[in-house]
């Protein structure tokens, strides 16, 4: 069986937000400072530094 990566992200994210309850503004950050990074110049380092 093969699940889409966004389904499986959101399957993810939810289960982490009601079993972890992390405050908002925690998921927040972390979502808008993966989209930033993603796009900036770091992002290589830091595919370099994952792989």
């Amino acid at each position: 069986m093969q699940v889409p990566l966004w389904l499986a992200l959101l399957v993810i994210g939810y289960l982490g937000v009601k079993l972890i309850r992390p405050p908002a503004w925690l998921i927040a950050v972390l979502i808008l400072g993966g989209f930033l990074l993603a796009d900036s110049v770091l992002a290589p380092a830091v595919n370099s530094l994952i792989k």
